[in-house]
């Protein structure tokens, strides 16, 4: 009998589970039932699990190939899908402080990231989360329409040129509207952090339409808010939603580790 229990935090997007001891190893029941949470809920979140880098990316395995990162450095040879998500009293930026979806500009964007928070400032730090399909469904059936067909541009300069612009980042196309590959639910996919413009319309009318469509993905109505504790573990679908870590606490050290899935294929 499954010991894993599923708490949902909002109606539309967020759950707890409890009853998992992630540093023992996890049945194929189990795990499938972690995976039927998250495509349920988009994003879930664990609880005290003190768990090395090498059991955060053997988790993340049993869920299907690892992403390289393509705009940061990976952690080190021995763990180069791991990356370092760290902020102090010398950062000048964060990871991930706009609403974005990961890595929306490469060709195959990872299909989910699982974050562990093991450092963490006295107060703040959180991470919002949006639900894209909440998004899509509250659209008007003529702005559903009119959204159908359209393609945008995925510029990974947007969100890493602060890392240097001699360095070359992945470009991509995606749909303005997607169908989710596992659901089957349709979700909007252009977020700040990534998305320069339609392919399909003008400059200004592109500018315009990305402008509505940034302010109404991220409506409230469509969020859960994590308030993370040490050791806490946040799996989220990339393909469904978007997320913003919010930076309030300069100079507090936040730090914590993330590996990505690009290939999903539960073993």
């Amino acid at each position: 009998m499954s010991t894993i229990t599923i708490s949902p935090l909002t109606a539309r997007i967020g759950a707890e589970i409890d009853g998992v001891d992630l540093r023992a190893p996890l049945s194929d029941p189990q795990i499938h039932e972690i995976h039927h949470a998250l495509i349920e809920h988009q994003v879930i979140f664990f609880r005290d699990q003190p768990i090395d880098i090498a059991t955060q990316v053997a988790f993340g395995r049993r869920f299907g190939t690892l992403h390289l990162h393509t705009g940061v450095p990976g952690l080190s040879e021995e763990f180069p899908e791991v990356t370092r998500i760290h902020a102090d009293a010398d950062s000048t930026g964060i990871n991930g402080e706009e609403w974005h979806s990961d890595l929306s500009c490469d060709v195959v964007p990872p299909m989910g990231s699982i974050l562990h928070i093991h450092t963490l400032p006295p107060a703040g730090g959180d991470t919002i989360f949006a639900s894209m399909y909440a998004a899509y469904e509250a659209l008007s059936p003529n702005m559903r329409h009119y959204l159908e067909g359209l393609t945008a541009t995925h510029d990974g300069v947007l969100a890493f040129g602060k890392y240097g612009r001699d360095k070359k980042y992945p470009v991509s196309s995606h749909p303005v509207i997607k169908t989710h590959p596992v659901s089957g639910r349709k979700v909007i996919y252009v977020n700040r952090g990534f998305t320069s413009h339609i392919n399909e319309l003008p400059r200004d009318e592109s500018s315009a339409v990305l402008s509505y469509l940034f302010a109404h993905a991220t409506k409230p109505e469509f969020q859960v808010r994590f308030r993370w504790r040490k050791h806490s573990i946040a799996f989220w679908d990339n393909r469904c939603t978007q997320h913003i870590a919010i930076w309030d606490y300069f100079p507090h050290v936040r730090s914590g580790y993330r590996v990505q899935i690009d290939t999903e294929g539960l073993n």
